[in-house]
């Protein structure tokens, strides 16, 4: 009998060897978000789901995580929409975006090591951060791994500011210009995200891909 390394080939990727879109949602979850903050970011989540159901090659090719700050922790591990169970997030404790975006970062690399070890291609991921505050914790660090990150073309990262968000701090982390949302439309920012999200899973992986402005006239943001 011989023996050799065999690299397991997990039974989600047998079932389903689509390209996948990784996208991680970095969602705020301290205090300053109790009430209808949260409320709003919940139903919007509920609805995001809802919307990338309706697209047959999203519900095999995005795949969605989401990691909640205020503590930090990954409250959905990584898996397509029809796996996707939003969570009801409740506010409590400090700011520690830095820590976040540190856990977001290693969370995509372990995911994309798994998708090249079973053979399967991917496009360039996506962090996306929602905060309404500025961070409680040293946030320098995961600056520096954004902007290598982004320079590397390893993920896209984007920063939304809700309310009273500190908007020059989201600017020195995000290398694209942050977005401020409109008054609590969360809804129509998911909204945006599953039609982004749907149009790079109607792509090739490599290929550029037109968003819709969000801060457009009648968009959910301003710059």
């Amino acid at each position: 009998m011989f023996e050799f390394d065999q690299i397991p080939f997990a039974a989600e990727f047998a079932e389903n060897p689509e390209p996948r879109c990784p996208c991680i949602l970095l969602l705020d979850t301290s205090y300053s978000m109790s009430g209808q903050p949260i409320e709003e970011l919940n139903r919007g989540l509920s609805s995001f789901k809802e919307e990338l159901m309706t697209d047959s090659m999203s519900v095999k090719r995005v795949e969605l995580a989401v990691v909640s700050f205020g503590p930090v922790q990954a409250t959905s591990e990584f898996g397509t929409p029809d796996d996707f169970y939003p969570p009801t997030l409740t506010a409590s404790g400090n700011t520690p975006m830095g820590a976040a975006i540190e856990k977001a970062v290693s969370m995509l690399e372990t995911r994309k090591n798994v998708y090249k070890q079973n053979g399967i291609s991917y496009y360039r991921p996506w962090i996306f951060l929602i905060t309404d505050g500025a961070p409680t914790d040293d946030w320098q660090r995961a600056a520096s791994l954004v902007r290598s990150g982004e320079a590397a073309k390893s993920f896209m990262f984007f920063a939304v500011g809700v309310e009273n968000a500190d908007m020059n701090v989201l600017a020195q982390i995000s290398t694209r210009a942050p977005l401020k949302l409109k008054g609590l439309r969360f809804a129509d920012l998911f909204s945006w995200l599953s039609n982004s999200l749907n149009s790079v899973s109607h792509s090739t992986p490599g290929d550029q891909i037109r968003l819709e402005n969000p801060a457009s006239p009648e968009g959910w943001a301003l710059i």
